[in-house]
């Protein structure tokens, strides 16, 4: 199995860039994940917020590999905790389905990638800024592989 995160914005700040690469390179061999970012639709004074969401939700839908499990993180979805994604990823797994990760940026999600996820997963009531959600995304990711493998990381 392979995973993908598809998000929003580019050029994290080098903490969450290397941070983010900590968990990339410890999920190697048990859950590769590969990173998508996409550029920011054009916003500000004069530009139209809706027209920079469908951009975005249409480059989103088209790196969505097919056959893809696709999880969007909505403050709306369902909180899973630690164990629970860890059942989930187990579940993808056994269905021979990849799962893909959706991030939108600073606005939140288009309506069509919304529409096109099979699941939506919140990562709390707290709200984070997309770049960190990546972040406590690939770490989250590297806890349920450990769990799954029965590996110390985790220690609730």
């Amino acid at each position: 199995m392979r995973a993908r995160l598809i998000s929003v914005g580019e050029r994290m700040p080098n903490w969450v860039a290397e941070g983010f690469a900590e968990y990339v390179k410890r999920l190697s061999r048990e859950l590769p994940l590969d990173l998508v970012e996409l550029r920011l639709g054009e916003r500000g004074k004069g530009r139209d917020l809706v027209r920079a969401l469908e951009d975005e939700g249409a480059a989103m839908l088209a790196a969505i590999p097919r056959g893809s499990h696709v999880v969007a993180l909505d403050g709306r979805g369902k909180a899973w905790s630690s164990e629970e994604l860890a059942a989930q990823l187990s579940a993808w797994r056994m269905a021979g389905r990849d799962p893909v990760f959706l991030i939108g940026g600073p606005d939140g999600l288009a309506a069509t990638a919304l529409a096109r996820a099979d699941q939506r997963f919140s990562l709390g009531a707290l709200t984070f800024p997309h770049m960190l959600a990546r972040l406590i995304l690939a770490e989250q990711l590297y806890r349920a592989v450990s769990l799954l493998g029965n590996h110390p990381y985790h220690r609730a």
